[in-house]
């Protein structure tokens, strides 16, 4: 009976940011906590430019200019899926720095934030093990070097990637009730 509890709290929230460097999990996570909520779903990566997608492609690590119009993307389409569902949102993308979550809070309102974070060896062996993906393993060092930690203001929590994917999803459903309150 906790799953009617879990969506209330899911409704007051409105939007739900899964963040992290490539490869920590945030498209997996999101979705199954996407589904455990009836929430809709935003793939950041859906939304990079052609030139973007190019460019990590190519090894190049993207600035702030590259990312800049990929974030008010993101940020247009999670508000639109927001109000053509009328309830949550969870939105998986990197969101490296601070000053990109804050942006995305100015567009957005209220996000809860679940931080995936782990070793980067295991994070650089998913990479590795990718098919068919635009992001080489061999910029996994330049995004943690982007990487500005959840400021206390934020409200999120960051959870380790070494646990199973059922038990990260619950908890990440616990911090999300508990920054609803």
């Amino acid at each position: 009976m906790a799953a009617p509890i879990e969506r209330r709290e899911a409704d007051k929230t409105g939007f739900i940011l899964v963040m992290g460097v490539s490869g920590a999990g945030k498209s997996t996570i999101g979705r199954a906590l996407a589904d455990s909520l009836g929430a809709g779903f935003v793939e950041a990566d859906d939304y990079h430019s052609a030139g973007n997608i190019e460019k990590m492609a190519a090894g190049q690590s993207l600035s702030d200019d590259d990312r800049w119009p990929w974030m008010k993307a993101v940020s247009d389409v999670a508000k639109s899926e927001m109000e053509k569902r009328g309830g949550p949102v969870v939105i998986a993308c990197s969101a490296l720095k601070k000053s990109y979550r804050d942006f995305l809070r100015a567009r957005l309102g209220s996000i809860a934030i679940v931080h995936l974070s782990g070793p980067q060896e295991l994070i650089h062996a998913r990479l590795q093990a990718r098919q068919a993906h635009f992001m080489p393993a061999e910029l996994l060092a330049s995004q943690l070097a982007t990487l500005e930690a959840l400021a206390p203001e934020e409200g999120g929590v960051a959870l380790s990637i070494g646990e199973a994917e059922d038990a990260i999803v619950s908890r990440a459903l616990r911090s999300i009730g508990s920054a609803s309150n």
